[in-house]
């Protein structure tokens, strides 16, 4: 073997250090950022079911609203109850077809 290979040879193998080196590097960058997507993930999970909570919750507040009768509201009060019952008419309607 020559000089001239030795020295191919040497910066081959250095090369190929550094290549496994940042292979190596890539690897672990790469488990923190499946990681970190997986925590993530699960906080929009949280956050997702927090939000049909507060939708559930407001919903329930408006049928609450609607429901209560104040001397004033009477009127308004009938006319929602009335259009709420129309509503599950209508469903129950669509279920017996």
């Amino acid at each position: 073997m020559t000089e001239e290979d030795k020295k191919l040879l040497s910066t081959f193998e250095a090369r190929l250090r550094h290549f496994m080196y940042l292979h190596d590097e890539l690897k672990h960058e790469n488990a923190k950022l499946k990681l970190l997507l997986a925590e993530r993930d699960e906080e929009i999970k949280r956050v997702e079911n927090s939000r049909k909570e507060l939708e559930v919750m407001y919903t329930n507040l408006k049928m609450a609203r609607t429901i209560s009768i104040h001397d004033k509201d009477i009127s308004d009060t009938k006319q929602r109850l009335s259009k709420l019952v129309r509503e599950v008419d209508k469903c129950i309607a669509l279920l017996n077809e």
